[in-house]
Protein backbone atom coordinates (compact mmCIF):
# COMPACT_ATOMS: atom_id res chain seq x y z
CA UNK A 1 0.00 0.00 0.00
CA UNK A 2 1.70 3.24 -1.24
CA UNK A 3 1.24 6.95 -0.47
CA UNK A 4 1.55 8.94 2.71
CA UNK A 5 0.29 7.58 6.02
CA UNK A 6 -3.03 8.92 7.20
CA UNK A 7 -3.00 11.52 9.95
CA UNK A 8 -3.26 10.03 13.41
CA UNK A 9 -2.10 6.54 12.46
CA UNK A 10 0.91 4.92 14.22
CA UNK A 11 2.95 5.17 11.02
CA UNK A 12 2.18 8.89 10.71
CA UNK A 13 3.24 9.49 14.34
CA UNK A 14 6.42 7.43 13.85
CA UNK A 15 7.33 9.46 10.78
CA UNK A 16 6.81 12.72 12.67
CA UNK A 17 9.03 11.54 15.53
CA UNK A 18 11.77 10.56 13.10
CA UNK A 19 11.56 13.89 11.28
CA UNK A 20 11.77 15.85 14.55
CA UNK A 21 15.25 14.69 15.52
CA UNK A 22 18.63 15.03 13.82
CA UNK A 23 19.21 13.04 10.66
CA UNK A 24 22.39 11.86 8.99
CA UNK A 25 24.48 14.61 7.39
CA UNK A 26 25.22 12.62 4.21
CA UNK A 27 21.49 12.67 3.33
CA UNK A 28 21.12 16.45 3.62
CA UNK A 29 21.02 18.82 0.63
CA UNK A 30 22.25 22.28 1.58
CA UNK A 31 21.16 24.03 -1.62
CA UNK A 32 17.58 22.78 -1.28
CA UNK A 33 17.74 22.78 2.54
CA UNK A 34 16.12 19.37 2.54
CA UNK A 35 16.90 16.51 4.93
CA UNK A 36 16.28 13.03 3.55
CA UNK A 37 15.62 10.12 5.89
CA UNK A 38 17.55 7.41 4.06
CA UNK A 39 19.78 6.75 1.07
CA UNK A 40 16.89 5.96 -1.24
CA UNK A 41 15.11 9.21 -0.43
CA UNK A 42 18.31 11.21 -1.00
CA UNK A 43 18.85 9.52 -4.36
CA UNK A 44 15.32 10.36 -5.44
CA UNK A 45 15.84 13.97 -4.37
CA UNK A 46 19.07 14.39 -6.37
CA UNK A 47 17.24 13.21 -9.50
CA UNK A 48 14.38 15.68 -8.99
CA UNK A 49 13.92 18.72 -11.24
CA UNK A 50 14.00 21.21 -8.34
CA UNK A 51 17.41 19.93 -7.20
CA UNK A 52 18.79 20.21 -10.72
CA UNK A 53 17.66 23.85 -10.91
CA UNK A 54 19.40 24.63 -7.61
CA UNK A 55 22.62 23.05 -8.88
CA UNK A 56 22.50 25.25 -11.99
CA UNK A 57 22.09 28.35 -9.80
CA UNK A 58 25.05 27.24 -7.67
CA UNK A 59 27.21 26.65 -10.74
CA UNK A 60 26.58 30.18 -12.00
CA UNK A 61 28.01 31.81 -8.86
CA UNK A 62 29.54 29.22 -6.56
CA UNK A 63 31.66 31.68 -4.51
CA UNK A 64 28.60 33.76 -3.64
CA UNK A 65 26.79 30.80 -2.11
CA UNK A 66 29.89 29.51 -0.28
CA UNK A 67 30.54 32.96 1.21
CA UNK A 68 26.90 33.21 2.24
CA UNK A 69 26.94 29.77 3.88
CA UNK A 70 30.28 30.50 5.58
CA UNK A 71 28.98 33.77 7.03
CA UNK A 72 25.80 32.13 8.27
CA UNK A 73 27.76 29.29 9.90
CA UNK A 74 30.31 31.59 11.59
CA UNK A 75 27.61 34.00 12.81
CA UNK A 76 25.60 31.14 14.29
CA UNK A 77 28.66 29.59 15.98
CA UNK A 78 29.88 32.88 17.48
CA UNK A 79 26.35 33.87 18.55
CA UNK A 80 25.93 30.55 20.39
CA UNK A 81 29.38 30.92 21.98
CA UNK A 82 28.64 34.43 23.27
CA UNK A 83 25.10 33.64 24.45
CA UNK A 84 25.69 30.30 26.18
CA UNK A 85 29.32 30.52 27.35
CA UNK A 86 30.02 34.27 27.50
CA UNK A 87 33.72 35.09 27.87
CA UNK A 88 34.61 31.73 29.44
CA UNK A 89 37.31 29.52 27.94
CA UNK A 90 35.61 26.46 26.42
CA UNK A 91 36.47 23.55 24.14
CA UNK A 92 35.70 24.46 20.51
CA UNK A 93 34.26 21.02 19.76
CA UNK A 94 31.83 21.32 22.68
CA UNK A 95 30.45 24.55 21.21
CA UNK A 96 30.19 22.86 17.80
CA UNK A 97 28.24 19.93 19.25
CA UNK A 98 25.81 22.38 20.87
CA UNK A 99 25.47 24.20 17.56
CA UNK A 100 24.68 21.11 15.45
CA UNK A 101 22.19 19.84 18.04
CA UNK A 102 19.74 22.24 16.39
CA UNK A 103 18.27 20.40 13.40
CA UNK A 104 17.98 23.67 11.44
CA UNK A 105 21.68 24.50 11.68
CA UNK A 106 23.87 25.12 8.65
CA UNK A 107 26.35 22.31 7.99
CA UNK A 108 30.09 22.93 7.87
CA UNK A 109 30.57 20.93 4.65
CA UNK A 110 28.80 23.78 2.81
CA UNK A 111 31.33 26.40 4.02
CA UNK A 112 34.86 27.32 3.02
CA UNK A 113 36.34 25.39 5.97
CA UNK A 114 37.07 21.70 5.64
CA UNK A 115 37.64 21.01 9.34
CA UNK A 116 36.76 22.56 12.70
CA UNK A 117 40.47 23.27 13.27
CA UNK A 118 40.58 25.47 10.15
CA UNK A 119 37.50 27.32 11.33
CA UNK A 120 38.93 27.89 14.85
CA UNK A 121 42.20 29.23 13.40
CA UNK A 122 40.16 31.59 11.21
CA UNK A 123 38.30 32.86 14.30
CA UNK A 124 41.65 33.65 15.91
CA UNK A 125 43.00 35.45 12.83
CA UNK A 126 39.85 37.53 12.51
CA UNK A 127 40.03 38.58 16.16
CA UNK A 128 36.60 37.19 17.00
CA UNK A 129 37.96 34.84 19.69
CA UNK A 130 41.10 34.01 21.63
CA UNK A 131 42.12 30.49 20.58
CA UNK A 132 44.74 28.09 21.96
CA UNK A 133 45.59 24.45 21.43
CA UNK A 134 46.09 21.88 24.21
CA UNK A 135 46.22 18.11 24.45
CA UNK A 136 42.44 18.13 24.84
CA UNK A 137 41.98 19.99 21.56
CA UNK A 138 41.33 23.58 20.56
CA UNK A 139 39.84 26.02 23.07
CA UNK A 140 38.10 29.31 22.26
CA UNK A 141 37.27 32.38 24.36
CA UNK A 142 34.77 34.89 23.05
CA UNK A 143 35.97 38.53 22.85
CA UNK A 144 33.14 40.81 23.90
CA UNK A 145 33.59 44.07 22.00
CA UNK A 146 30.45 45.71 23.37
CA UNK A 147 31.46 49.15 24.80
CA UNK A 148 29.36 48.57 27.91
CA UNK A 149 31.00 45.19 28.54
CA UNK A 150 34.49 46.63 27.97
CA UNK A 151 33.75 49.47 30.39
CA UNK A 152 32.47 46.97 32.98
CA UNK A 153 35.62 44.85 32.65
CA UNK A 154 37.86 47.91 33.03
CA UNK A 155 35.89 49.06 36.08
CA UNK A 156 36.20 45.59 37.61
CA UNK A 157 39.96 45.48 36.99
CA UNK A 158 40.34 48.98 38.47
CA UNK A 159 38.33 48.02 41.57
CA UNK A 160 40.45 44.87 42.09
CA UNK A 161 43.62 46.95 41.83
CA UNK A 162 42.30 49.51 44.34
CA UNK A 163 41.26 46.75 46.75
CA UNK A 164 44.69 45.18 46.47
CA UNK A 165 46.40 48.54 47.11
CA UNK A 166 44.19 49.14 50.16
CA UNK A 167 45.06 45.71 51.54
CA UNK A 168 48.78 46.31 51.07
CA UNK A 169 48.56 49.71 52.80
CA UNK A 170 46.63 48.17 55.69
CA UNK A 171 49.19 45.38 56.07
CA UNK A 172 52.01 47.92 56.01
CA UNK A 173 50.23 49.98 58.72
CA UNK A 174 49.72 46.87 60.86
CA UNK A 175 53.39 45.95 60.44
CA UNK A 176 54.44 49.41 61.64
CA UNK A 177 52.11 49.15 64.65
CA UNK A 178 53.59 45.77 65.56
CA UNK A 179 57.14 47.16 65.36
CA UNK A 180 56.11 50.19 67.43
CA UNK A 181 54.60 47.89 70.07
CA UNK A 182 57.80 45.83 70.21
CA UNK A 183 59.89 49.00 70.72
CA UNK A 184 57.58 50.16 73.53
CA UNK A 185 57.93 46.78 75.24
CA UNK A 186 61.72 46.98 75.00
CA UNK A 187 61.75 50.51 76.42
CA UNK A 188 59.83 49.48 79.58
CA UNK A 189 62.90 48.62 81.70
CA UNK A 190 62.02 46.69 84.83
CA UNK A 191 63.21 48.18 88.17
CA UNK A 192 66.21 46.49 89.80
CA UNK A 193 66.59 45.86 93.51
CA UNK A 194 70.00 45.92 95.32
CA UNK A 195 71.03 44.65 98.69
CA UNK A 196 71.24 47.23 101.49
CA UNK A 197 74.84 47.42 102.71
CA UNK A 198 76.54 49.49 105.36
CA UNK A 199 79.04 52.02 104.02
CA UNK A 200 81.68 51.58 106.73
CA UNK A 201 82.41 48.48 108.69
CA UNK A 202 84.14 50.55 111.42
CA UNK A 203 80.99 52.33 112.48
CA UNK A 204 79.85 51.36 115.93
CA UNK A 205 76.24 50.72 116.75
CA UNK A 206 74.92 51.96 120.08
CA UNK A 207 71.59 51.29 121.68
CA UNK A 208 69.83 53.42 124.18
CA UNK A 209 68.16 50.94 126.42
CA UNK A 210 66.37 53.68 128.23
CA UNK A 211 64.07 54.41 125.22
CA UNK A 212 60.56 53.23 125.42
CA UNK A 213 60.13 49.93 123.61
CA UNK A 214 56.64 50.80 122.45
CA UNK A 215 57.86 53.81 120.46
CA UNK A 216 60.49 51.65 118.76
CA UNK A 217 57.87 49.05 117.86
CA UNK A 218 55.58 51.71 116.37
CA UNK A 219 58.39 53.19 114.24
CA UNK A 220 59.31 49.73 113.02
CA UNK A 221 55.70 49.00 112.07
CA UNK A 222 55.41 52.30 110.16
CA UNK A 223 58.62 51.64 108.22
CA UNK A 224 57.57 48.07 107.36
CA UNK A 225 54.11 49.23 106.19
CA UNK A 226 55.49 51.97 103.93
CA UNK A 227 58.04 49.56 102.39
CA UNK A 228 55.34 47.00 101.67
CA UNK A 229 53.11 49.66 100.10
CA UNK A 230 55.97 50.86 97.89
CA UNK A 231 56.83 47.32 96.79
CA UNK A 232 53.17 46.50 96.10
CA UNK A 233 52.76 49.71 94.07
CA UNK A 234 55.75 48.81 91.91
CA UNK A 235 54.45 45.29 91.35
CA UNK A 236 50.99 46.63 90.41
CA UNK A 237 52.41 49.10 87.90
CA UNK A 238 54.57 46.38 86.36
CA UNK A 239 51.59 44.03 86.10
CA UNK A 240 49.45 46.76 84.48
CA UNK A 241 52.18 47.48 81.90
CA UNK A 242 52.40 43.78 81.06
CA UNK A 243 48.61 43.47 80.74
CA UNK A 244 48.43 46.58 78.51
CA UNK A 245 51.23 45.26 76.30
CA UNK A 246 49.56 41.83 76.04
CA UNK A 247 46.17 43.40 75.23
CA UNK A 248 47.73 45.63 72.56
CA UNK A 249 49.55 42.66 71.03
CA UNK A 250 46.33 40.55 71.06
CA UNK A 251 44.41 43.31 69.26
CA UNK A 252 47.11 43.52 66.58
CA UNK A 253 47.10 39.75 66.17
CA UNK A 254 43.31 39.80 65.75
CA UNK A 255 43.53 42.53 63.09
CA UNK A 256 46.24 40.59 61.26
CA UNK A 257 44.11 37.42 61.28
CA UNK A 258 41.15 39.32 59.81
CA UNK A 259 43.37 40.76 57.09
CA UNK A 260 44.77 37.29 56.38
CA UNK A 261 41.24 35.93 55.86
CA UNK A 262 40.30 38.85 53.59
CA UNK A 263 43.42 38.39 51.46
CA UNK A 264 42.89 34.63 51.31
CA UNK A 265 39.35 35.11 50.01
CA UNK A 266 40.40 37.74 47.46
CA UNK A 267 43.50 35.95 46.14
CA UNK A 268 42.34 32.31 46.13
CA UNK A 269 41.74 31.42 42.43
CA UNK A 270 41.17 28.23 40.44
CA UNK A 271 44.25 28.97 38.33
CA UNK A 272 47.84 29.18 39.63
CA UNK A 273 50.32 29.14 36.73
CA UNK A 274 52.95 31.93 36.93
CA UNK A 275 55.92 32.75 34.72
CA UNK A 276 59.36 31.91 36.10
CA UNK A 277 58.42 28.98 38.34
CA UNK A 278 59.55 25.36 38.14
CA UNK A 279 56.78 22.76 37.66
CA UNK A 280 56.58 18.99 37.25
CA UNK A 281 54.84 17.25 34.32
CA UNK A 282 52.38 14.67 35.70
CA UNK A 283 50.59 13.52 32.53
CA UNK A 284 51.54 10.23 30.86
CA UNK A 285 49.99 11.17 27.52
CA UNK A 286 53.34 12.59 26.34
CA UNK A 287 55.13 9.32 27.00
CA UNK A 288 57.73 8.24 29.56
CA UNK A 289 60.23 10.72 28.11
CA UNK A 290 58.46 13.69 29.71
CA UNK A 291 56.59 12.05 32.60
CA UNK A 292 57.79 13.40 35.97
CA UNK A 293 60.20 15.79 34.20
CA UNK A 294 60.69 19.29 35.58
CA UNK A 295 60.10 22.32 33.40
CA UNK A 296 60.15 26.13 33.64
CA UNK A 297 57.01 28.14 32.85
CA UNK A 298 58.04 30.67 30.20
CA UNK A 299 54.61 31.96 29.18
CA UNK A 300 51.10 31.69 30.64
CA UNK A 301 48.36 31.13 28.05
CA UNK A 302 44.89 32.33 29.03
CA UNK A 303 45.44 31.69 32.79
CA UNK A 304 44.93 27.88 32.60
CA UNK A 305 47.61 26.90 30.05
CA UNK A 306 51.33 27.48 29.76
CA UNK A 307 54.28 27.16 27.44
CA UNK A 308 56.99 25.32 29.36
CA UNK A 309 60.63 24.48 28.65
CA UNK A 310 62.13 21.22 29.87
CA UNK A 311 64.93 21.89 32.38
CA UNK A 312 68.44 21.64 30.84
CA UNK A 313 66.92 21.17 27.37
CA UNK A 314 65.53 23.36 24.58
CA UNK A 315 62.31 21.37 24.21
CA UNK A 316 59.15 23.47 24.64
CA UNK A 317 55.63 22.18 25.24
CA UNK A 318 52.16 23.66 25.60
CA UNK A 319 50.34 22.11 28.55
CA UNK A 320 47.22 22.66 30.63
CA UNK A 321 47.63 23.30 34.37
CA UNK A 322 45.87 19.97 35.07
CA UNK A 323 48.94 18.24 33.60
CA UNK A 324 51.36 20.11 35.90
CA UNK A 325 52.03 20.39 39.62
CA UNK A 326 54.13 22.66 41.84
CA UNK A 327 57.67 21.82 42.97
CA UNK A 328 58.74 22.25 46.63
CA UNK A 329 62.52 22.88 46.87
CA UNK A 330 64.86 22.29 49.79
CA UNK A 331 64.95 24.65 52.77
CA UNK A 332 66.70 27.95 52.13
CA UNK A 333 65.69 28.14 48.45
CA UNK A 334 63.54 30.87 46.94
CA UNK A 335 59.87 30.14 46.14
CA UNK A 336 56.94 32.07 44.70
CA UNK A 337 53.48 31.95 46.26
CA UNK A 338 51.13 31.00 43.39
CA UNK A 339 47.80 30.97 45.26
CA UNK A 340 46.19 32.14 48.48
CA UNK A 341 46.59 35.19 50.69
CA UNK A 342 50.19 35.96 49.69
CA UNK A 343 49.73 35.20 45.97
CA UNK A 344 52.55 36.71 43.90
CA UNK A 345 54.99 37.17 46.82
CA UNK A 346 58.55 35.81 46.72
CA UNK A 347 59.83 34.11 49.84
CA UNK A 348 62.44 31.78 51.29
CA UNK A 349 61.49 28.25 52.35
CA UNK A 350 62.27 27.85 56.06
CA UNK A 351 60.67 24.57 57.10
CA UNK A 352 58.80 21.64 55.51
CA UNK A 353 56.15 19.71 57.45
CA UNK A 354 55.74 16.42 55.61
CA UNK A 355 53.08 15.14 58.00
CA UNK A 356 50.75 18.11 57.29
CA UNK A 357 51.77 18.60 53.62
CA UNK A 358 52.61 22.22 54.38
CA UNK A 359 55.61 24.45 54.92
CA UNK A 360 56.78 27.73 56.48
CA UNK A 361 58.11 30.57 54.31
CA UNK A 362 59.64 33.96 55.04
CA UNK A 363 58.57 36.80 52.74
CA UNK A 364 61.69 38.15 51.02
CA UNK A 365 60.37 41.10 48.96
CA UNK A 366 57.92 44.01 49.26
CA UNK A 367 56.39 45.71 52.30
CA UNK A 368 55.94 42.38 54.09
CA UNK A 369 59.65 41.49 54.01
CA UNK A 370 60.64 39.42 57.02
CA UNK A 371 57.18 38.11 57.83
CA UNK A 372 57.11 34.38 58.62
CA UNK A 373 54.04 32.66 57.15
CA UNK A 374 53.30 29.23 58.62
CA UNK A 375 51.18 26.35 57.30
CA UNK A 376 51.36 27.17 53.56
CA UNK A 377 50.16 24.18 51.52
CA UNK A 378 52.45 22.52 48.96
CA UNK A 379 50.08 23.46 46.10
CA UNK A 380 50.31 27.17 46.95
CA UNK A 381 54.07 27.58 46.39
CA UNK A 382 56.55 26.54 43.73
CA UNK A 383 60.29 26.72 43.28
CA UNK A 384 61.67 29.78 41.45
CA UNK A 385 63.77 29.12 38.37
CA UNK A 386 67.38 30.17 38.89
Amino acid sequence: MGGKAEKGTPKYIANKIKAKGLQKLRWYCQMCQKQCRDENGFKCHTMSESHQRQLLLFADNASKYIDQFSKEFSDGYVELLSRQFGTKRVNANKVYQEYISNRDHLHMNATQWETLTDFVKWLGREGKCVVDETEKGWFVTYIDRDPAAIAAQEAKAKKEKMDKDDQERMLEFIQKQVEKGKKENDSNIEPTYTELKRESSQERLTFNLNLKRKNEDKKSEVLSSSALKSLKSKEDSKRIRIEESTSRQSALDEIMKMEEKAKEKANRKDYWLTEGIVVKIVTKSLGDKFYKRKAVVERVIDKYGAEVRIVDEKIKLKLDQNHLETVVPSCGRKVRVVNGAYRGCVGTLRDVRTDAYSCDIEIAEGPLTGRLVKGVEYEDISKLAS
